[in-house]
């Protein structure tokens, strides 16, 4: 599989609506290229994988993750975001650059490398449900690889290493009043009291600082209270994005908020926790041999769920993800396949 044909199998991708649990069709085209490829193709849901044919179960294993589900388009498109659209160098289309460079960059190395013996076994997932780290994606496909010990996910970091990458965590806050008559001095105003926590999340600082990953961050991103302007409202949630580094635990954070706010704080999930692989690891050295600098990654990816130690790794820019007029260049698919080359080609891990 060469880079033209990497490019036009992601037009195809492209052609095809997407969505988180919705991936099916896309997974049907990946299977059709393993199989026209000559390799045995597993399908649990909608994430389709393969092994090399030789698997020797006295090798360690290698696994390549790409994400096959995109958001919905957004914002002013200036073509159709479904129709693969090449101008200037650039393929522009939704999933383009997440992840679909990723996709084919990865599928193209794994055939490649492949084509001789490796001091390794290799797996290629084509995972679903990352965009909502839904329950039918890589968590629930994981148990059917078997052992694996290295991931590389790709995403779109410009072919540089992401050897860090922030955990996630969104908490809905809740603050409780009385309601009353504007006009009069009666109720507890709800939104006064959400004021000064939200005051309390725009000013803390935790003192663990990361050299890859900075500062945790949170973000008070959504606020929503009263009905009518002549009632002090009782009620006010709030939304708060938290951005943890790999010096605390999700836990640990969570942990903390409560002590200092006085809101209901309720985490939508607390499984997303910070990842990191060793700057040592053969991988990260590889890279570096390459040029390719290793950095740390403020954006979450199928690493939060994987109980394995993996970086991330892949074509494209992460600005344009999730953007109107999402593109990426061709020739970062050629290096994308090139390089992932040239960092598995016979290493040990």
């Amino acid at each position: 599989m060469d880079t033209k044909e990497a490019i036009e199998v992601l037009k195809r991708i492209i052609s095809i609506p997407s969505f988180s649990g919705e991936e099916g069709q896309v997974a049907d085209v990946i299977t059709g290229i393993l199989q026209k490829y000559r390799f045995d193709v597993h399908r649990q849901g909608n994430n389709v994988w393969s092994r090399s044919p030789e698997f020797d179960a006295a090798k360690p294993t290698l696994l390549l993750d790409a994400h096959l589900d995109t958001v919905r388009p957004g914002g002013a498109w200036d073509t159709d975001p479904f129709t693969p659209t090449v101008r200037d160098g650039k393929l522009y289309g939704l999933g383009s650059n997440d992840t679909g460079g990723s996709i084919v960059s990865m599928l193209a190395a794994f055939i490649i490398l492949n084509r001789k013996p490796q001091a390794y076994n290799l797996v290629y997932l084509g995972s679903a449900e990352e965009e909502n780290t839904g329950a039918g994606g890589i968590q629930r496909v994981f148990p059917e690889l078997g052992r694996i010990d290295f991931a590389l996910v790709g995403e779109p970091t410009g072919m540089r290493p992401a050897i860090a990458e922030k955990g996630l965590m969104v908490l809905d806050c809740h603050v409780a009043g009385v309601s009353g008559h504007a006009a009069r001095e009666e109720g507890v105003n709800a939104i006064y009291g959400a004021l000064q926590d939200i005051e309390w999340f725009r000013t803390y600082r935790f003192e663990r600082v990361s050299e890859l990953l900075g500062a945790v961050k949170m973000s008070v991103t959504g606020i929503e209270a009263g009905t009518v302007h002549n009632v002090v409202p009782a009620t006010c949630r709030f939304m708060v994005d938290v951005r943890v580094n790999e010096l605390y635990t999700n836990l640990q954070i969570l942990d903390t908020i409560r002590r200092h706010v006085k809101c209901e704080v309720s985490p939508r999930s607390i499984s997303l926790d910070s990842s990191s692989v060793p700057a040592e690891h053969p991988v990260v050295r590889r890279c570096r041999e390459l040029g390719l600098e290793p950095y740390g990654s403020p954006t979450t990816s199928n690493q939060a769920v994987i109980p394995c130690t993996s970086l991330k790794i892949g074509p494209g820019d992460s600005a344009r993800s999730h953007t109107a007029n999402e593109y990426i260049r061709l020739d970062e698919i050629e290096r994308g396949i090139e390089t992932f080359v040239r960092i598995l080609d016979w290493i040990i891990i």
